[in-house]
């Protein structure tokens, strides 16, 4: 596996994996193409023939940065894919001196909220009715670097 830059021309692979894992609560390609064009800093895990298994995206302000999202192919989940994207991100944080990492999770992801507890991550508050349409919670957990 290794993690790379994510292009505009990863969009089209990235989108059957979030509608398997978000459903109706999937992002757009309009979404990603948004994400780019802000030149937020996005990676991709790519495994073989450049097969994309993973994303992950992080903004920053000068204060804070925000994980916009990362997510796993389901068969390629529990191989360290998760947290090596995610480590991508804390690195740029570290990089441009960002002291506050913040983020939004499923109140009941667990197996989420665990990886992001091992990295410091802590709640802080909760966002009622976040993922629409299913009115999902969102717990918010931040990291102090």
């Amino acid at each position: 596996m290794r993690i790379e830059r994510f292009r505009w021309w990863h969009i089209a692979d990235v989108m059957p994996i979030e509608a398997d894992l978000f459903g109706d609560e999937k992002w757009s390609p309009a979404m990603f193409w948004n994400e780019l064009a802000q030149r937020h800093f996005y990676r991709v895990a790519l495994e073989g023939d450049d097969e994309v298994i993973g994303y992950a995206g992080l903004s920053t302000t000068p204060d804070e940065a925000w994980v916009q999202n990362i997510a796993v192919k389901r068969d390629g989940q529990r191989r360290g894919t998760g947290r090596a994207l995610l480590e991508a991100l804390l690195a740029e944080a570290a990089r441009l001196g960002i002291k506050q990492t913040l983020l939004e999770v499923a109140v009941d992801n667990a197996p989420a909220q665990r990886l992001y507890a091992t990295y410091d991550f802590e709640p802080v508050g909760i966002r009622r009715g976040y993922y629409q349409p299913s009115n999902t919670d969102a717990l918010v957990m931040m990291r102090n670097a």
